[in-house]
């Protein structure tokens, strides 16, 4: 998907310039696979989402016309000099061994 994502259409592919990726900052798991495939940490956007009511978050303040618990994002990214500097090379060593 990512080389999809960065491949010059002329190579069939989108041509993006930057891929984003955000996760629950309690996601570990999440970022350090994010990480993994050469993202990087470029930080957290505070309260980014309103979670269902009983979901687990930060508090809401009284009287809230939304209601329901918020959320922070992680937020990463690589660009596509990332990708042809080294990330490519990475990513693709990694699939292989799945």
């Amino acid at each position: 998907m990512m080389r999809f994502c960065f491949d010059l259409p002329s190579a069939g592919g989108l041509g993006l310039r930057r891929l984003q990726w955000t996760a629950n900052p309690v996601n570990k798991a999440s970022i350090k696979v994010a990480e993994k495939m050469g993202f990087v940490y470029e930080g957290t956007m505070r309260w980014t989402l309103v979670l269902q009511e009983g979901k687990e978050g930060k508090g809401s303040r009284e009287g809230d016309p939304v209601g329901g618990p918020g959320r922070d994002s992680v937020l990463l990214a690589i660009c596509w000099d990332d990708w042809e500097g080294e990330v490519r090379e990475r990513v693709v060593k990694l699939m292989e061994k799945v």
